[in-house]
């Protein structure tokens, strides 16, 4: 395929397989997908895409599309559908991506994200316009939105077009909505705006499939958009509220419209359609309970007395409006201006956020609130509301409001069940959460902290908790990117010190090397850059100055350290060089980030040696993989499955990878723990790493590369951790021990002092890792919850009696048991003790694992399993099939969707529900002759490990 112009893909080899890929679009309105069809023209697939005349029957604006996929080589044909303009317009584009229409291969995640979301803006935003009747198209609303529309689109075209310095989707869906829109409601478009409307639609491929377009040139009597001090126009690039969700990677869609100073008036000025919602939003303050934001559905009714006993307030209660200035200081917006995003403006937490159950009703599609300014609104999914506030660290109330005529008539609330009337002299249950409770109504030790989530019930906003509330991490704003504090760094250091001291033992010598790379270091491996290149960050500028060639930061350190090793290697007696870097590495995910499991930036160590011999390469491979196994094995209590990587799985650029598999229970999935590298002489051919043998022969060196990373600290949180928090194995917890007085009128903190430190030296002269709580804010039942949630595997407990009798009561973390012992030889003891607590964390962990490992021989059984949360080991024709392995991740995914009554996922998803290959164990079960493949059907060679996969 090659692009001939920024307008037209030319097609060479392949229109052939265009035959193989049938689409299908029906819409509520057949005349409104003119821009998918425009943009079908210019990709050049019209010829297998067809737009259905008969229109759905829905209430609102509706579009979806059916793809169907034929596989040439099995016969089997794959069905799945996009629902939504914007959706449908990005599958269209990415059926042939060298066509830049959603951005530009080199263009990087930025372009793609700024072509969405003008595809979704013009959808949102001129597609009601176009839709509407003939007899109200013309009302001032439409006229208005068109207006405010194409000033964005003036205001946005600092080049020829908006995204970038080629043609995208962006400007040919912009300018067949705006024309089409502009022409129905009689609007003039300003002058630039103008020029990129007429320069796309004179398009011959355009013009082709869509007919000429006209461009109105009538002027009408137009409403202008409003501006405020606080607006930013419709270039909200530099609105904090839309930069705080570009680094979140949340999806929104961001507008300008008519001044707005009540819901009222937001209402009339900005119609939607049925699925989504303004919302109200009233700022409180009481001066007993503190201030809160109350946020709900337009017609909801905010009624402050049965707020407060919703809210579980104690006492009097006196909600009040609070004043402008206030609302300025604690959340840096106006009145009018307020919505549930600027809760992120509220540094001090002091601000409650209460938000309408109905805004997450399940009819509630999108919810359209202001960006910090009144004449703009921002529209989010409300699942996508949830993750803004649980990255910003902001803890919501969710509670049910009810309308004036429910509340009036004595009503239960909208979205909630009727509640029966209690018995005389009962109180009637509820489960809203209790906030700002008084502290004589606190339950005694109550930290006001605890987990809000099961791990059996929701895993992952379980795991989001005690990642947080163990005081592992916290959020930074820019995505993707995590601020380890100490608690988990010192994790991390342990695991440095254990591993430090293994690798000496194999004559590995720690070094460090730059963190930038060029490009022309980065790009001289090709399947190596190839397989880095979307996760690839650069530095273009200094300054204000271009630099003159881009340069990146290191995604991996091969193309860095191995110039030097050409350098340092010229004899045989230069080998083996060992050596290993503990360092920073950025990969720019496109996937949900996940603290420590996948994010931009993380801490790893790795590994590079260079040997004379394959089998001096392949030796030093299969010693630091089986370091990796200790690590999760012996230091964090995890089971592993160490196997080869299949060819599709391995390493870019190198010759075989060797791994080791974990499985998380609580999420059903595995998890990459560390992979270990055979490069063969690929990289040394690559950059010249020579060295005259023995005999005087030049010689191309073996080498070999090795990975750890802090993910293994995500993947020991969620093997052990429980619903109280995190839960230590000895070995890597920071504090293994902790001491806490029950200190009361009869023993004092003076009192416990000698008695407690005289304990804590016995331990650390035991080599326990511990630590006296003498803080005397906090009671002992707040102390308990703090270090159990923290995961500490021992909890020292000392009172009064223990002081007379000379003894301790010892608490395991793991377990729960408790035991009263001397504190004669207690540390001896206690010592012992953690080695039992580490050798049955591992044994419990290996037995769930155990439990969800299973042999599969025959398809029909291999989804099923699957949806049982197995890992599933089955007959395989060979590593090098890699045909037949995209093929199981295609069907299990198509066939889990078919069970589960779903009917895609993102492309984007960090937990899809396909299978793919993990490794093909080292220990391989006997595989009897004549055995079948399970996908293709040829002579098995091998059993290989399959599961769903973080």
């Amino acid at each position: 395929l090659e692009v001939s112009s920024p307008f037209t893909c030319v097609h060479s080899s392949i229109e052939r397989n265009m035959a193989l890929v049938t689409r299908t679009v029906n819409t509520s309105h057949p005349s409104a997908v003119t821009a998918l069809k425009a943009l079908a023209g210019i990709v050049g697939i019209s010829d297998s895409i067809t737009f259905s005349t008969d229109a759905v029957t829905s209430s609102s604006f509706a579009v979806d599309m059916s793809v169907t996929a034929k596989n040439s080589f099995s016969g089997t044909e794959t069905t799945y559908s996009v629902s939504g303009f914007t959706a449908c317009a990005r599958a269209i584009c990415k059926a042939v991506p060298e066509c830049g229409l959603w951005g530009q291969i080199d263009g990087g995640a930025g372009q793609e994200a700024n072509v969405e979301s003008w595809v979704e803006t013009a959808s949102s935003l001129i597609t009601p316009a176009y839709v509407a009747a003939d007899d109200k198209v013309k009302d001032d609303v439409y006229k208005s939105q068109v207006a405010a529309f194409g000033e964005s689109v003036e205001k946005a075209l600092s080049s020829t077009f908006l995204v970038g310095d080629n043609v995208t989707a962006a400007d040919i869906v912009v300018s067949v909505l705006l024309a089409t829109a502009a022409s129905r409601t009689v609007t003039k478009i300003p002058a630039a705006a103008t020029k990129l409307v007429e320069t796309i639609l004179d398009n011959s491929a355009i013009v082709e499939v869509t007919g000429k377009i006209i461009v109105s040139s009538e002027e009408a009597d137009v409403p202008a958009p409003a501006e405020t001090e606080t607006s930013t126009g419709a270039d909200f690039s530099m609105n904090e509220i839309v930069k705080k969700l570009n680094e979140m990677s949340i999806a929104h869609t961001t507008y300008a419209h008519k001044l707005s100073m009540k819901v009222e008036e937001l209402i009339a000025n900005v119609p939607l359609s049925a699925g989504e919602t303004h919302t109200k939003n009233v700022f409180f303050k009481d001066k007993k309970h503190g201030m809160f934001l109350v946020c709900v559905k337009p017609e909801s009714d905010v009624n402050t007395k049965a707020l407060g006993k919703a809210l579980n307030l104690a006492g009097k209660v006196n909600l009040r409006l609070a004043s402008e200035d206030i609302m300025m200081e604690k959340l840096g917006v106006k009145t009018a201006s307020v919505g549930p995003l600027s809760i992120i403006n509220n540094a001090e937490k002091d601000v409650t956020l209460v938000l309408d159950e109905g805004l997450f009703s399940a009819d509630v599609k999108k919810i359209h609130s202001h960006p910090l300014t009144n004449d703009a609104s921002t529209a989010l999914v409300p699942a996508d509301l949830k993750k803004y506030l649980e990255n910003a660290g902001v803890e919501a109330v969710i509670i049910p409001f009810g309308t004036k005529d429910e509340n009036a008539a004595g009503k239960a609330p909208a979205n909630r069940p009727p509640q029966t009337k209690s018995p005389k002299g009962q109180q009637q249950k509820t489960d809203v959460p209790k906030k700002n409770k008084d502290k004589k109504t606190s339950k005694k030790g109550e930290t006001l902290l605890a987990l809000q989530w099961k791990k059996d019930e929701n895993f992952a906003m379980w795991y989001s908790d005690v990642i947080v509330l163990s005081e592992l991490i916290s959020y930074y704003d820019i995505s993707g990117c995590y601020i380890l504090r100490p608690w988990s760094y010192k994790i991390w250091e342990l695991i440095q010190t254990w591993f430090n001291g293994e690798i000496e033992k194999l004559g590995v010598e720690n070094a460090y090397f730059p963190l930038f790379v060029s490009q022309d270091r980065l790009e001289k491996e090709k399947d190596h850059v190839e397989g880095f290149a979307p996760e690839v960050a650069w530095v273009t500028k200094s300054g204000d100055t271009e630099l003159a060639k881009p340069i990146a930061i290191r995604p991996t350190s091969e193309t860095i350290m191995y110039p030097a090793f050409s350098d340092w290697i010229k004899s045989h007696r230069d080998l083996p060089l060992k050596l290993n870097q503990w360092s920073n590495v950025v990969r720019w995910e496109f996937k949900d980030p996940t603290p420590f499991l996948r994010s931009r930036e993380f801490l790893w160590q790795e590994g590079h040696t260079a040997h004379a011999t394959y089998e001096e390469a392949d030796a030093m491979v299969m010693e630091a993989l089986d370091l990796y196994r200790r690590a999760y094995e012996e230091v964090l209590a995890v089971p592993v499955v160490p196997g080869y990587k299949t060819e599709k799985e391995k390493f870019a650029g190198g010759h075989q990878t060797t791994t080791v598999e974990a499985y998380i229970a609580g999420s059903g999935r595995a998890i990459q723990g560390a992979t270990s590298h055979n490069l063969g002489q690929n990289f040394g051919k690559m950059f010249n790493i020579n060295f005259q043998d023995e005999n005087g022969k030049s010689q191309v060196a073996w080498q070999t590369s090795w990975g750890f990373t802090t993910r293994a600290i995500g993947v020991m949180i969620m093997v052990h951790g429980d619903d109280r928090g995190l839960v230590m194995p000895p070995r890597i917890a920071p504090l293994q021990a902790v001491i806490v007085p029950i200190v009361s009128k009869q023993m004092t903190y003076e009192d416990a002092k000698p008695y407690c430190e005289a304990i804590l030296k016995d331990l650390k002269d035991s080599g326990i890792r511990a630590k006296y709580d003498d803080r005397n804010i906090y009671n002992p039942g707040w102390k308990y919850n703090h270090w159990e949630q923290k995961g500490v595997p021992l909890r020292i407990e000392v009172g009064p009696r223990d002081l007379e009798n000379k003894q301790a009561r010892i608490v395991t973390r793991y377990n729960g048991e408790k035991e009263d012992s001397s504190v004669d030889g207690l540390g001896s003891l206690l010592k012992e003790k953690l080695e039992t607590i580490q050798a049955a964390m591992f044994t419990k962990a290996k037995e769930a694992r155990d439990q969800h490992l299973v042999q599969v021989t025959d398809w029909k059984d291999f989804v099923p399993n699957l949806e049982l949360n197995n890992l599933v080991l089955t007959p395989w024709c060979g590593a090098e099939h890699q045909d037949w392995e995209e093929w199981v991740k295609d069907k299990s995914r198509e066939e889990s969707l078919a069970a589960r009554g779903e009917e895609g996922e993102e492309d984007t998803t960090a937990t899809s529900v396909a299978a793919k290959t993990l490794c093909i164990p080292f220990k391989q079960p006997e595989l009897p002759e004549g055995t079948k493949c399970i996908a293709s059907g040829m002579p098995a060679t091998c059993w290989v490990l399959w599961g769903r996969s973080y």
